[in-house]
């Protein structure tokens, strides 16, 4: 659910009618999708993921949808099935390979000013110190949907739901914590307002007791507003260099100017709402997602519980412990919203839980390609 930083040239908006992906023409060469074999236990955790959202009835309100509604939610559920016993039942990548040859075609998506050039980013939970209760260290609150917010059934926030049954625009985050409207809505306190910030952001956290205890909260709405960046309104400002922008430099910079948090944070409008949340994280269509396994896209042009290849760039950490910018090709499942993308040429990678992921996660920023497989009708 990670809100992430816009990149113009990827935020090509499509037409009416137009879908975010379009069959591989024909003669052009496929990827080499036989490593995909090599990661089977992950990745046959995300697609039951998958399939138990697309066995949820409500699933196929969502389907059919592709530029002919190519894509039914009987093509996909089959799709995802027959991924996974490829999965199980091959005895080598080769072998591997072969079956999705024979069996899938290939659809690309159409990225930026469909040119086929996707923008990633990434996204993880943080491990966050936090208590039940306020006082001392902990006076920074994540808080609990509001009674009067207004969600259609697909999550989509539809305002403030008014005493006479009328709905207008939700608070923004700065009319809610001025006017105190989330006063006894506490849900958890942090030891400081970047943190909060931070789970906001990536729309999931956990939070670690004095004693130990781990304490997972999950995203439960927002209140409709539109992200806006914290790190571009510090390049604007020339407090930041773009080259050098990363959570961890956020981090610092917050750390080093306390007072900046109270200046700055309330610039952007958007706040997310949590609630507990044990076995997440979560995505949007209600299943744990994967690291390294589950993509954030724009549900409104890209198909849910989808089987996709990704070719990008992503850091990983060397022999001495520095982030280096390497290759990766791996199988995903379209499993999330990312709370600021709307657009088929952005995509946000699931990184995982942890401060290495928080790590790799604030570092990703590249340039790549997303293939989608269905099976043959």
């Amino acid at each position: 659910m990670a809100e992430v930083e816009q990149v113009s040239p990827y935020d090509y908006q499509l037409a009416d009618g137009e879908y975010g992906i379009e069959r591989l023409p024909f003669g052009e060469a496929w990827p080499d999708f036989s490593i995909g074999w090599q990661r089977r236990e992950e990745l046959l955790d995300a697609s039951r993921n998958s399939l138990n959202y697309l066995g949820k009835p409500s699933s196929q309100g969502f389907f059919p949808v592709g530029p002919n509604d190519d894509i039914t939610h009987d093509r996909m559920v089959r799709s995802v099935t027959a991924f996974a016993s490829i999965l199980e039942e091959s005895d080598s990548s080769e072998d591997f390979l072969q079956r999705l040859n024979a069996d899938f075609e290939v659809w690309i998506a159409r990225g930026r000013s469909a040119t086929g050039d996707v923008f990633f980013t990434g996204y993880g939970t943080p491990i966050l110190d936090g208590a039940l209760q306020q006082g001392g260290e902990y006076q920074f609150p994540l808080y609990t949907k509001p009674e009067d917010l207004a969600k259609a059934d697909d999550g989509t926030i539809l305002g403030r739901m008014t005493s006479d049954g009328g709905l207008v625009p939700y608070f923004t985050a700065t009319e809610l914590r001025d006017n105190h409207h989330l006063d006894g809505k506490e849900l958890v306190w942090l030891t400081n307002p970047f943190d909060a910030y931070i789970a906001q952001v990536q729309g999931s956290a956990v939070i670690r007791f004095a004693d130990g205890t781990l304490f997972e909260v999950g995203y439960d709405g927002k209140n409709g507003h539109d992200y806006v960046s914290i790190g571009g309104i510090l390049i604007d400002e020339g407090k930041l260099e773009r080259s050098e922008l990363s959570l961890q430099k956020l981090r610092d910079y917050f750390g080093n100017n306390p007072t900046e948090a109270s200046r700055v944070l309330p610039m952007n409008p958007s706040f997310v709402f949590f609630r507990e949340s044990p076995g997440g994280p979560f995505g949007c269509l209600g299943q744990p997602v994967t690291a390294m396994h589950s993509i954030a896209t724009d549900k409104d042009v890209f198909p849910r519980a989808a089987l996709v290849y990704v070719e990008t760039r992503l850091p990983e950490f060397d022999v001495d412990g520095k982030l280096v910018q390497r290759p990766m090709r791996f199988f995903a499942l379209d499993q999330d919203r990312g709370g600021a993308i709307r657009s088929a040429g952005r995509c946000d990678v699931y990184m995982g839980l942890g401060d290495d992921a928080m790590a790799r996660a604030g570092h990703v920023s590249s340039r790549g390609r997303m293939y989608y497989l269905f099976l043959k009708d």
